[in-house]
């Protein structure tokens, strides 16, 4: 089942996952992403339920920004090599 979704994902990872791991990698960086990454996907869900109250569309750009970002940021934390995390994390 991960290798099915880490080829679906693809696209993110394989830039991501060239290189190597940065000297300051910590497996807790890994967590911390996961835990990221759903709180943007909390911030996601509370942005669409703003844009559901206020009708309003400037709302679906938090939406779509919160919703991007907390997305990449769960599949590299579930699915990427510990040098795509690194990377995520800026260690080149």
């Amino acid at each position: 089942m991960k290798q099915r979704l880490r080829q679906l994902f693809s696209f993110i990872l394989k830039p991501l996952e060239s290189g190597q791991v940065g000297p300051s990698y910590k497996e807790s960086h890994r967590t911390v992403l996961n835990v990221v990454g759903a709180l943007f996907l909390v911030l996601s869900t509370v942005s669409a339920t703003a844009l559901v109250y206020t009708g309003k569309l400037g709302a679906l750009i938090p939406v779509l920004v919160f919703f991007g970002i907390g997305g990449v940021s769960l599949i590299v934390g579930t699915l990427g090599s510990d040098a795509a995390v690194s990377k995520m994390w800026g260690n080149r």
